[in-house]
């Protein structure tokens, strides 16, 4: 099992389009302007350094690093390189299942998987110019873990002979699917290793976590994990807009105009992308609140029935803001929705 993915993809992709930015800290995110709200979407290498990352908004970014260059997202341009970089990966004769713009696991039957890696960085160079990181193990959990050992543009194994040996000290949240709420359950209950983790009772943690969870947990770090690679193409899950407003909004009237203008939105770039499929055909909404400072709470709303009517999508953005009960002042408001499990 392997998992390819783009070094500082949208970054770099701003680089190739100019190329003077090269060497220099780039931040994307918003429209590009750090003096109006807006997060990081990705920063270069060089940015990183200074202590930048995703998700953070642009102005700490630009007090961080006041040198930086910021550009604005520009999604069709992601979105048309990286439909290079999975034709590259297709190329190989690999299995490839593709799990977003700049990432992908692919299954392989090879007996030198590290040259079949470094096979597949030079495809992605030649098709775009960009880097990437290969990781290589047993299953999708091995692999994707392997990646950040290999980060900038190498190639790293994980396996089951040198699994502990290289996560076996590490804290918990080191593996892929545990998150810091996790971590601190779990070093409530004197675990904080992942070799301690491995070694914990399966039935202890199921009865703290679930019948599912508490075991799936020790298996994480076992490091056993899915060996299955679906080629299905790949299908976003839910489509929607949202906004940060450069002034706080503290009138509810106003936020429900916004949702509902939002949820206008949404429907009509649903209507635009032709012929709703059943996978593509919304089921449920969903209201997202950023309220002052960053409090962010969801509700959402089934519909009915699947459809994209933008009257009944409306409705039921409408329907999902009302089961805020906070009136604090918002900062960001955003509509989404979500559409049936492919099959």
């Amino acid at each position: 099992m392997l998992h390819v993915d783009l070094d500082q993809f949208i970054a770099a992709v701003e680089v190739l389009r100019h190329p003077g930015l090269a060497g220099r800290p780039v931040i994307v995110g918003g429209d590009g302007d750090p003096a109006k709200r807006g997060v990081v979407s990705t920063a270069s290498y060089e940015a990183r350094a200074y202590g930048v990352h995703s998700g953070q908004p642009l102005r700490t970014a630009a007090r961080l690093c006041p040198g930086a260059v910021f550009l604005p997202v520009d999604r069709e341009a992601y979105e048309a390189v990286s439909a290079q970089v999975m034709a590259a990966l297709r190329e190989s004769g690999a299995v490839v299942e593709v799990l977003g713009w700049d990432e992908a696991f692919l299954g392989i039957s090879d007996d030198d998987p590290e040259a079949f890696a470094r096979g597949l960085q030079q495809r992605v160079r030649v098709a775009t110019r960009l880097d990437s990181t290969v990781g290589i193990g047993r299953n999708k959990l091995q692999a994707k873990l392997a990646t950040g050992f290999g980060k900038p543009a190498g190639v790293f194994r994980l396996t089951d002979e040198n699994w502990f040996w290289v996560l076996g000290d590490r804290p918990t949240d080191a593996l892929w699917g545990i998150g810091a709420k996790t971590a601190r359950r779990l070093t409530g209950l004197g675990l904080r290793t992942v070799r301690e983790l491995a070694a914990a009772d399966p039935g202890t943690l199921a009865r703290e976590f679930g019948p599912a969870t508490g075991p799936w947990l020790v298996m994480l770090a076992q490091g056993r994990g899915s060996r299955e690679v679906d080629d299905t193409p790949y299908q976003a899950r839910s489509h929607g807009r949202e906004v940060t407003f450069q002034e706080d909004i503290a009138d509810w009237p106003e936020v429900t105009r916004e949702v509902d203008r939002l949820a206008g939105l949404v429907a009509g770039e649903l209507a635009t992308d032709g012929p709703a499929d059943a996978d593509r055909t919304p089921v449920r909404i969903v209201v997202k609140v950023r309220y002052v400072p960053f409090i962010t709470e969801t509700h959402g709303q089934p519909l009915t029935q699947p459809t994209v009517d933008p009257a009944a999508i409306r409705a039921a953005a409408l329907t999902a803001l009302g089961k805020f009960t906070s009136r604090r002042p918002v900062r960001l408001l955003g509509v989404r929705a979500e559409f049936r499990r492919p099959r």
